[in-house]
Parts: C-alpha cells; sequence; structure tokens
C-alpha cells in the first residue's frame, strides 16, 4: 500500500503522474554526473526510469520480496526481456514445455534464430528436468503454473536442479500471483509478471515487471531494457499503483469463487474433465498446497466432451461470462486456446500439451460466485 512512495513538494496522498519524457537539471556539470552514474531516485530519460513507474517497481519487489524490479511496457517484454538479457549465442535454455504461445515463439523462433539451443520438457517431470540439463545451460524457464492446462511445476526441484550446474531459474508466475506464490523463497532467481493481469485487473492497461537481485536487475536487466524500449509508461505505472492497493481483495475472492465453481461443475455430463490445482482429481493437488499458500489462483479450466464443436455451443450460450483472451480480470473470460492463444502450434503439440478441441480457460472474475454457476450450467446445457 505504501512501499516505494515518492510524494512531490504538495504531499499528495494518491500517487502522482510524473507524465513527462525527460527531466531538467541544474547545471551541465549535475548533466554529466547524473549520466556517469545516478542514484534511484535521479532520472534521466522515461525510458531509462520515472518516479511514478520507480514506485510501482519499489512497491512490486516489496510485495513479491525481491531486492529489486523493473517495470515493463508488457507481460512480454517483461519475458523476452528477462530471457534475451542474459542469454547469448550457444547457451542452452532448458524450458517447460506447457508454455503460452508467444513465450514458445520467443524460445523456438527468435531465441533459436539467434544461435540459442532450447530444450523443451515436461515441468512436471524433475528427472525430465535432470536429463536435460547441462553443464552449459545458462536459464531454465517455466511457468510455475501453465497455461492453458494448469499443470504445477515443483519451483524448489527444478531450482536445485539448475543452481547445481549454475543456470538461473526463471519463473513466470502470473498464474500463481504474488498473492499466492513466493517464487523466490522456493528458489526462483528471477520472477516475471504480466502485471496485466491481476496486478490491474480491470482491463486497463498492459504492462509487466521482472523481480529479481538488484545486481540483476540494474546491471543486466535494466541496460538491456532501456536501449532496446521496452519500458512502461508513467501512466500505466499509476494505474497498476491504483490496482495493487486491492490486489489481495481481488485475487483472494476470485480464487475462492474459482474454486468454488469448479466444485460445483466437476461430473457435469457435458463435460469431459474440471482442472483446477486444488481439485481431489488434479494430478498436481498437494504439490500446489505445499508450493501456493491460502489459493491456487483465479483460473480453471473445462474440456468439453462434445469438442469444438460444443466448445463453441457452450461460449455462444454464455450471458454473463465474456469471450475474451485475457485473464485475471474482474470480469470472467472465457478463452478457447486451440483457436486463440496457442492456435499456431501444430496439433500434435497441442495434443502433448492437453490442448483438446473441447478444452476453455475460464478466468474467474469479481461476480456473484453462484450466477457465474448458474451462467456456465445453462450454458452447459446449451452445448
Amino acid at each position: 500500500m505504501h512501499g516505494g512512495t515518492r510524494r512531490s513538494q504538495y504531499n499528495e496522498v494518491s500517487e502522482a503522474i510524473f507524465l513527462t519524457q525527460g527531466f531538467v537539471y541544474d547545471s551541465a556539470e549535475q548533466a554529466e554526473a547524473r549520466f556517469i552514474e545516478s542514484s534511484r531516485d535521479e532520472f534521466i530519460y522515461a525510458r531509462y526510469g520515472n518516479p511514478t513507474v520507480a514506485m510501482f517497481e519499489d512497491r512490486m519487489a516489496a510485495l513479491e520480496g525481491a531486492e529489486d524490479a523493473f517495470a515493463t511496457a508488457s507481460g512480454m517484454a517483461a519475458v523476452s526481456g528477462a530471457l534475451m538479457s542474459v542469454l547469448k549465442a550457444g547457451d542452452h535454455v532448458v524450458a517447460g514445455r506447457a508454455l503460452f504461445g508467444s513465450c514458445l515463439y520467443v524460445l523456438e523462433d527468435i531465441l533459436a534464430r539467434y544461435g540459442v539451443e532450447i530444450t523443451l520438457v515436461d515441468g512436471t517431470d524433475l528427472d525430465a528436468w535432470r536429463a536435460a540439463v547441462r553443464s552449459d545451460t545458462a536459464v531454465c524457464f517455466f511457468e510455475s503454473v501453465s497455461n492453458p492446462a494448469l499443470e504445477v511445476i515443483d519451483i524448489e526441484g527444478v531450482a536445485k536442479i539448475a543452481h547445481e550446474v549454475g543456470a538461473l531459474v526463471i519463473v513466470d508466475n502470473v498464474f500463481a500471483t504474488p498473492v499466492f506464490s513466493r517464487a523466490i523463497d522456493q528458489g526462483a532467481d528471477v520472477v516475471v509478471y504480466s502485471t496485466t493481469k491481476h496486478v490491474d485487473g480491470q482491463g486497463r492497461c498492459l504492462g509487466g515487471v521482472v523481480l529479481g537481485t538488484q545486481d540483476y536487475i540494474r546491471k543486466t536487466l535494466e541496460p538491456y531494457l532501456k536501449h532496446t524500449g521496452g519500458a512502461m509508461s508513467p501512466f500505466n505505472a499509476w494505474v497498476m499503483l491504483k490496482g495493487l492497493e486491492t490486489l489481495d481483495l481481488r485475487v483472494k475472492a476470485q480464487a475462492a469463487s474459482a474454486l468454488d465453481i469448479a466444485r460445483a461443475l466437476e461430473g457435469h455430463d457435458k463435460l469431459a474433465r474440471v482442472v483446477h490445482p486444488l481439485l481431489d482429481s488434479h494430478p498436481d493437488r498437494a504439490l500446489a498446497e505445499r508450493q501456493m499458500v491460502g489459493g491456487a489462483g483465479t483460473v480453471l479450466a473445462l474440456e468439453l466432451a462434445g469438442g469444438k464443436e460444443a466448445a463453441f455451443r457452450f461460449l455462444n450460450a454464455l450471458e454473463i461470462i465474456v469471450i475474451s483472451n485475457n485473464l485475471g480480470d474482474a470480469k470472467s473470460i472465457v478463452t478457447h486456446p486451440a483457436t486463440t492463444t496457442h492456435q499456431r502450434l501444430p496439433d500434435d503439440q497441442k495434443a502433448m500439451l492437453g490442448i483438446t478441441p473441447g478444452l476453455l480457460r475460464l478466468s474467474v472474475g469479481l461476480e456473484d460466485t453462484q450466477d457465474l454457476i448458474a451462467d456456465l450450467i445453462q450454458a452447459l446445457n446449451a452445448a
């Protein structure tokens, strides 16, 4: 609520938006000194840093328990920056195979194009990580809870394997959220969020953040991002600061509703399966309970027994829940991954990841839980 606050001379309560791209120096000597080395509260250019953005970075670092943070223009700017700032031609990356489509593109298309070797593994299988990690492995990267099939990856287990060869562990923690997860305490070196999701959580702005040690953030990541232009805008940082004020309340309410919905729908004759990390039927339930405290996120997956046709009938029958491709929003959102977020994947890869024609990803919002259950059941009856 208060971390990192920088008040102007007017002592405002709500954080100020410093909507400026540049800063004035008192003298030529001061300008020279600032370009040689600037402190955390000395600013040069908004692409390098800004007081509103710095407030958001400091508050996210406090929330996550990280030494430092760098805010980015989007979640994918955070992912690509975290990876590309540390990797070079000839490096080896081991990554969980269940990743968001854009993350797979960064790994398999962009990084591979520049001479980085990529090995994808079943993220839930620690033996697969052990077999894949080599002496030249530079990074291990995975989603702590995978998109969209909700596999749960053992952060501590993977971190121990990675650290044995000196590899950096980068965790995309969006589905777990900073409310329920402490990935750094469990061994992650770097944590990445799309703050578009739960941090804003109200469908307004794009944003991302990378969290880690001060040395990594300021000596490795910051030079890369400030020269390649992935910085967050001051206005978006202000929106994210406002989102942080209600993050805990919103996410806990959404997560409780998501679990109630999963339990209410499991066993419905139109559904082949319901996937939620805290259901008894989830293979990673014990890990989810150990790794996340107080909940397991705001998302569940539903697989329609009738495949794509039934899934589309279901989608088109919904009255409250909207069809879109975001998640973590105050409004409930449903997505058909096979034809949207993961449509570029070959069919065999979709099948391997559990992205069947009937699979739907449901991000639960803040509507009344019983209203959502009623909407889902009437849509299932129409499917």
